[in-house]
């Protein structure tokens, strides 16, 4: 596979989308600490850029170093919800999701990012594979079947922008990355119940019945579907490490290899909050099995990050889990304002 070697931060101009959101602000830190200063950071506010309109983008381009021009791109923007926002949503999320990618990397190639020597990285997504893939996921699967369907048009939308730079580097020599983070959780996530997603979600339910006494918490579906998960400084480490290792838009997963039921993770984090024991558990989590499971398992195949990238997960699994419930309880009320 075509690999590059950006060893010196200190020349990048870098456009950050979503560099204000949960992703983006470990992006930032970083990027700090490979030495990029902060005037060479530019970070979209969508107050002024609506990125799903191509004058807007445009606009990014002219506004964010002036003559000197972006060098890279890192396009982390999206919009995206759990399981009840999916299928609330599924027209907007996918036209939000694709028009963004669409303008802003034919934009860049306009604007000469290309003749520039630079590179857009661009972040996919684990909703992107098929329904029924084979554990563990690997990325030559992407195209073997549908997507679960509550997830598919984000899921659809992000695998097109991977094409997209894909048939620019053909067409143009555009150079590219593609992560594939699986399911991402830490400090300063969003803990909005109506947005969420399982963990933060979970943990604010938690702390939250505690609070109230509450006798039992209701969770949705049966626990059966399996997940994994990926802390945040990890998945930005990884996203970075692509960002100065490839060149080409190989679709690369970022993730642990580590699986773990949705029954198992909500008794996990109902304990390490302390809603419950193990002796109260069984009593104090109640299932609606009416509602959805989403896909049935996710679990990476991580052996192209090791291979092309020699990266890897290093932050444990409930060592995460502590640090992020220890966060939201020092920051709650921030966190509960949050949209």
């Amino acid at each position: 596979m075509p690999q590059s070697s950006l060893n010196n931060w200190s020349d990048q101009r870098i456009i950050i989308t979503g560099g204000s959101g949960f992703l983006g602000r470990h992006i930032v830190e970083g990027l700090h600490a490979r030495g990029v200063a902060d005037n060479q950071i530019f970070i979209p506010r969508s107050a002024k850029y609506d990125l799903t309109e191509k004058d807007a983008c445009v606009a990014l381009y002219n506004d964010c170093f002036g003559a000197d021009k972006a060098t890279m791109i890192i396009h982390l923007a999206a919009e995206v919800g759990g399981i009840g926002a999916n299928m609330k949503n599924p027209g907007r999320y996918f036209y939000a999701n694709m028009a963004m990618a669409l303008h802003l990397i034919e934009q860049a190639r306009v604007d000469g990012l290309i003749e520039r020597g630079g590179k857009f990285i661009q972040t996919g997504t684990i909703c992107a594979y098929p329904n029924m893939t084979p554990i563990p996921f690997k990325e030559e699967n992407l195209w073997n079947g549908y997507p679960e369907v509550t997830n598919a048009p984000y899921g659809v939308a992000k695998k097109a922008a991977w094409q997209m730079l894909d048939a620019y580097k053909l067409q143009y020599n555009m150079k590219s990355s593609f992560v594939l983070p699986v399911n991402l959780y830490g400090p300063h996530d969003n803990f909005d119940l109506a947005s969420s997603h399982v963990i933060p979600a979970l943990i604010r339910k938690c702390v939250e019945a505690m609070d109230r006494g509450d006798e039992f918490l209701e969770v949705w579906g049966t626990g059966s579907a399996s997940r994994e998960f990926l802390y945040i400084t990890d998945c930005a480490d990884g996203l970075l490490t692509a960002a100065e290792k490839m060149d080409d838009p190989t679709p690369i997963n970022l993730g642990t290899n580590m699986e773990i039921t949705i029954r198992d993770l909500v008794h996990l984090i109902a304990k390490l909050t302390g809603f419950a024991t193990e002796d109260t558990i069984e009593q104090k989590i109640r299932w609606d099995s009416t509602k959805p499971d989403g896909q049935p398992r996710r679990c990476l195949d991580v052996s192209k990050a090791k291979e092309l990238m020699n990266w890897e997960a290093k932050v444990g699994f409930e060592e995460g889990l502590k640090r992020t419930i220890e966060w939201f309880k020092a920051n709650r009320y921030d966190a509960e304002a949050r949209v």
